[in-house]
């Protein structure tokens, strides 16, 4: 066996055995499915899928973005049931606010959920998207949630693949020829100029970049777990068919505060919430002097009356 074929089966082993050890930490209720698109990534993480559970399906998300994309597809699909892969192309029409890349994961992550209800569906992230999604929620900050990137068991979503380097994956693709996505290196398309611009520079003035920036992660996903627990507690004690009593609120730590208004207000119906309508929202407990409450998405008013808060339409 030569060196590159021996790199390239140690890496299939590597692969293989951190999907066998994910997908024993999960519940099975269905044959897993692989969202597999043709590239490197998802190509490994199906053929390491499938070496571990022989019923693995693949999932091939037809976007029809690009001209030739249902063929491809196709192509895809009858390559990998000749290596005894069950595959289906599901087509999706790519519609929707907030950009091409944010309607593309919605029509492909609603159709990934309805391919078998019940099974876990795994995604071929690995360590550096989670890296380039700490630094995209940096750059917006989005708040501990967000910087706390990917979760690996996210049910239905699996990824495996979080905890090794992409060109550790990419070598474990074997003999299958991977697509190359011309998306992937469109410069209009933010986390690509991250992947190609961004991150080799910060590797360059910090050695080792990438992985610290997952570590992070990790560590945030510790402690947003912790705050989230603590979070659900107080609003159990807090709400009523009422509102939220704020006097239960009052005493608590303000992150824990805005944690229980948030998806208290999300829960009420409450969209696009803000930093700035979290922080007048808890205003209205942490800091209250007789002010009106904010205005809010949706033509709603947050309001404080008898010591509790509620959600009213305005007008």
């Amino acid at each position: 066996m030569t060196a590159g074929r021996a790199g390239s089966a140690q890496c299939g082993a590597t692969v293989r055995r951190v999907v066998a050890d994910a997908l024993a930490r999960v519940p099975l209720r269905g044959a897993p499915v692989v969202g597999c698109s043709g590239g490197p990534d998802s190509l490994a993480l199906l053929l390491a899928a499938h070496a571990v559970r022989a019923d693995t399906v693949a999932a091939i998300v037809d976007h029809g973005l690009q001209p030739g994309s249902a063929e491809r597809s196709q192509a895809l699909a009858t390559r990998l049931r000749e290596r005894g892969v069950a595959a289906e192309v599901h087509p999706v029409v790519v519609t929707g606010s907030g950009g091409l890349e944010a309607a593309a994961r919605r029509a492909r992550y609603a159709a990934l959920r309805a391919v078998r209800p019940g099974s876990p569906v795994l995604l071929g992230h690995t360590l550096d998207d989670q890296a380039e999604t700490v630094l995209l929620g940096l750059g917006r900050g989005s708040g501990a949630r967000s910087i706390a990137g990917m979760r690996e068991w996210d049910e239905p979503w699996l990824r495996p693949l979080l905890g090794l380097r992409r060109a550790v994956v990419h070598a474990a693709c074997g003999d299958l020829e991977p697509w190359s996505d011309p998306h992937n290196v469109d410069p209009r398309f933010t986390r690509v100029r991250l992947r190609a611009e961004v991150l080799p520079l910060v590797e360059d003035v910090l050695p080792g970049a990438t992985e610290a920036l997952a570590r992070t992660a990790a560590q945030l996903r510790e402690d947003d777990e912790a705050l989230s627990a603590w979070a659900a507690r107080l609003r159990d004690e807090a709400e009523s068919p009422a509102g939220l009593d704020v006097a239960v609120l009052r005493d608590a730590p303000a992150a824990v505060r805005r944690r229980v208004l948030r998806d208290w207000l999300c829960d009420v119906g409450v969209t696009a919430l803000t930093d700035a309508h979290l922080r007048s929202a808890d205003a209205l407990v942490g800091e209250w002097r007789g002010q009106g409450g904010p205005r809010l998405p949706g033509g709603l008013d947050l309001v404080r009356r008898d010591g509790r808060l509620s959600v009213q339409r305005f007008g």
